[in-house]
């Protein structure tokens, strides 16, 4: 247990670099679909798109998950402290399935087929946002 606050700091900054990429891909998704008719400019974002997701959202989605279940391992007490944690990790798993959404978006978008319009994808945005918050709720406020 000596070193859980340090693997909660750690965990922390994987959350935060994790979200910088669960709220900045939507945002280029609506940018991509809004500009079909610029090459240039989409291929721009292709590689934005690339590079977010698989050099910056799957390492801290991977030191995310593997450092809460660290904490977790290290503290299974927290099971007993009420029903928040379960409603928190119910969420964080729609988080997971959300940003494992966000890779099947780009495929698409990388091979041009997307369909989904970018008012779609301005609602697809506020996703995480709403999970952002029931969950930093979960985890401070514990209410049941």
């Amino acid at each position: 247990m000596q070193y859980y606050d340090w693997i909660k700091w750690f965990h922390l900054i994987s959350l935060i670099s994790w979200f910088a990429v669960l709220f900045y891909m939507p945002r280029l998704f609506v940018y991509h679909v809004e500009n079909l008719d610029k090459k240039d400019f989409v291929d721009v974002v292709k590689v934005m798109e690339k590079k977010i997701y698989k050099f910056i959202g799957i390492p801290a989605f991977w030191a995310t998950l593997m450092s809460g279940l660290v904490m977790i391992a290290l503290n299974p007490g927290l099971f007993q402290s009420g029903g928040w944690l379960h409603a928190k990790l119910a969420l964080v798993f729609i988080l997971i399935l959300f940003f494992f959404s966000m890779g099947h978006y780009r495929k698409q978008f990388l091979e041009d087929r997307c369909e989904k319009s970018s008012s779609f994808f301005r609602k697809y945005n506020e996703i995480p946002t709403i999970l952002m918050f029931i969950i930093v709720a979960m985890v401070i406020v514990k209410p049941f």
